[in-house]
This record gives structure tokens, C-alpha cells and sequence, in this order.
């Protein structure tokens, strides 16, 4: 059911007040119904609150398929901008809900420089590390010790887990979410697989980068991306595994399952990154949230660098150049893991969750 009206929270924002204005515009009109799963969502109810309206600003894509459609944009009396009004709701709402709250705000105003700073910052403090190196070793351990790398990335990856958690449970609180049952994460990850969202009404894809024209590029990088991170997890994964359970330590082989799936991921991530950089700079900043533009850029550049810098490693194994690339593309990933909550990655966790929330709400 969706909140009451009169259900406003402390936090009630500027561009939550912006959003919910446009949006009972779009619920006189109707006309884009067939569009994404923002505007069924809107027809379910009258009055909107505002956990009501960042879980539809979640739920949007910002496909802009909605903008070019609309007869009510800008020079009509009533300014409609949807894509911008929902992406500066979302915005605010990752603002909000990160924890902690005071490392929210720098990345997206700067992110950029403090990509580069990170990753030049602590490439350096493992180049330097690499003065402990163990005696022996193989492959990546004899140029730094594994004692050290798994010192440093166990915490650098379960405390970012923790902010997200935390994070995602106040917006839970939010927009009214109630237990997750099996069918509700079979309708989400259904959409989020085929990045439903992104495909427009009539599966002609969206309207980023070429006005008033379809278009599924953006769909096409944004799955790179997307499978090319989840292929390099799934490497890291079983590398891990491999290493504890069956006491089989790196460096592996051409064939071996890491890099089966790091190689082909490594390739996704560096292309799809590269790809939607691009994209970004033919998109319209002002059908986006345009403070954020800069922040979001550096985010798609950092994992396209990460993938890159990957697989520039695996080429240079047995070379002299390990010693340099290592740290290099070790101080990248690291980089990723402590931006992850106040990033633009974090919107891959609370788009998962208004998917759960939106399959609740039509069961």
C-alpha cells in the first residue's frame, strides 16, 4: 500500500518537493504508461509521500524516453523534467542514507580528483610494501606477500558491505518495504539481469545520447559493465576458494577457472566503462542531475581503469613490469572498494531494492 500523503519525514528536500510536483502531472496525464516501471508505479496511487517518491526515483533509469515524449516540457508553464527531477531525488537520497553521512557529498562534487589521488596514493603505499616481500613465492607473491594483500583488502571490502547495509536498511525504512519473499526477488533480479529499464516501451531502447531517437547502446555498455564487474568477482571468488579449500595458491593458468572468468570480465568492464564515459559525454547534463556529472564520470572511468589495469597486469606476468603494475592495479581496486558506498556503484544495490519493493507493490 502505498504512504500516506501526510507521511512526510524530517528529511523532505527541495528535490523531493520538485519530483513529487512533476510526478502528479504525470498522473493527470498518463500518457507514458507504456514507458518504464517508474510510470505503472505512479498510476498505483493518488498522493505520494516522499518514501514514495525516492522509491520511484530509485526505480527510474534515467532513460529519458519520458522527456522526449512529453508535450508539458520546457517552454510550457509547467517545465516537466522528469529524468532530472528523479535523478536529483536519487541523488539526495544516496546522500542521505550513507554512512557515514560526511563522505557522501565529496566524491560527487569532486570525484574525479579523488579517484586519482586514491589510486596514486595507495599504488604507492603497496609499491612501497613490496620492500616486505617474502623470500620465495610465485607469481604475484614473489613481488608482494599475500599475508599483506589479504590484510589490507579483507577489512577494505567488508566495511564498504557494512555502509551499503546500513545504508540500504534506512531506505527500506523509507519507502515502506516489508519481508522479501522468493517471488519478489525472482520479479527484481529478473528485470535487473535483462536491465528491463533501459530498453524503453516498445524494447527500443532508451534516449540517452540521441535526443528524440532509440537507441539500446547505453543498455548494450551498461551490461558490459555490469557482467564484466560480476565475471571479475566471480574470478576473485573462486581463486579464494581455490586457494583455501583445494591448496591451490596462485598463479594460475591460462585455462583455470580465474581466468576463464577474470580475462572475458576484465574485457567487459575496461570496454562497457569506456563505453558509457563516452556516452556520458553526449548525454545532456541537464536531463540528469548535472552537479553530479563529474562524480559519475570518474566512477565509469575508475572501473574501465580497474579492468584495464587488470589485464595489463596478466600480460606482463613473468616481466619486470609486475612490480609496477601491481601496485598500480592494486591500488585501483582498493580504490573502488572505499568509494563503493558514496559512489555511483551504490546505485546497482538501491536499484536491486527498489526492484523488490516495486515487485511488492504489484503482487
Amino acid at each position: 500500500m502505498p504512504l500516506d500523503h501526510t507521511t512526510q519525514t524530517p528529511a523532505a528536500t527541495s528535490q523531493t518537493d520538485e519530483a513529487r510536483r512533476q510526478i502528479e502531472i504525470c498522473n493527470a496525464c498518463r500518457y507514458c504508461e507504456g514507458y518504464c516501471s517508474v510510470f505503472p508505479a505512479i498510476t498505483r496511487q493518488r498522493a505520494f509521500a516522499d518514501g514514495d517518491i525516492t522509491q520511484l526515483a530509485n526505480l527510474c533509469h534515467n532513460c529519458r524516453g519520458c522527456y522526449y515524449a512529453c508535450q508539458y516540457t520546457e517552454p510550457h508553464e509547467f517545465a516537466i523534467n522528469l529524468p532530472k527531477a528523479l535523478a536529483e531525488a536519487r541523488a539526495d537520497s544516496w546522500e542521505r542514507f550513507a554512512w557515514p553521512g560526511f563522505l557522501a557529498g565529496p566524491f560527487h562534487r569532486s570525484g574525479v580528483a579523488i579517484a586519482v589521488a586514491l589510486i596514486v596514493g595507495l599504488a604507492a603505499l603497496f609499491w612501497a610494501a613490496q620492500a616486505l616481500k617474502p623470500a620465495g613465492g610465485e607469481g604475484f607473491y614473489a613481488v608482494m606477500s599475500h599475508t599483506i594483500m589479504v590484510s589490507i583488502f579483507t577489512p577494505a571490502f567488508l566495511l564498504p558491505l557494512l555502509a551499503i547495509f546500513v545504508g540500504l536498511r534506512a531506505y527500506w525504512r523509507e519507502v515502506g518495504g516489508q519481508p522479501v519473499s522468493l517471488a519478489h526477488l525472482k520479479a527484481a533480479f529478473a528485470d535487473a539481469v535483462k536491465l528491463k529499464n533501459l530498453s524503453g516501451g516498445a524494447a527500443e531502447g532508451c534516449n540517452f545520447e540521441k535526443g528524440d531517437r532509440f537507441t539500446n547502446v547505453r543498455r548494450w555498455h551498461h551490461q558490459a559493465v555490469m557482467y564484466g564487474f560480476l565475471l571479475c568477482f566471480a574470478s576473485t571468488g573462486s581463486a579464494t576458494l581455490m586457494h583455501y579449500l583445494l591448496d591451490m595458491p596462485a598463479p594460475y593458468g591460462l585455462f583455470s577457472l580465474p581466468k576463464l572468468l577474470g580475462i572475458p570480465g576484465g574485457l567487459l568492464l575496461t570496454l562497457g566503462g569506456l563505453g558509457m564515459a563516452v556516452l556520458k559525454t553526449r548525454g545532456e547534463k541537464d536531463l540528469g542531475a548535472p552537479a553530479l556529472w563529474g562524480g559519475e564520470m570518474a566512477f565509469v572511468l575508475l572501473l574501465s581503469f580497474t579492468g584495464a589495469s587488470g589485464l595489463a597486469l596478466y600480460a606482463a606476468t613473468g616481466t619486470a613490469a609486475v612490480s609496477v603494475l601491481l601496485p598500480l592495479h592494486l591500488g585501483a581496486v582498493l580504490t573502488f572498494f572505499l568509494l563503493a558506498p558514496y559512489s555511483k556503484m551504490v546505485h546497482g544495490f538501491y536499484r536491486l531494492a527498489a526492484l523488490v519493493r516495486d515487485a511488492q507493490q504489484k503482487s
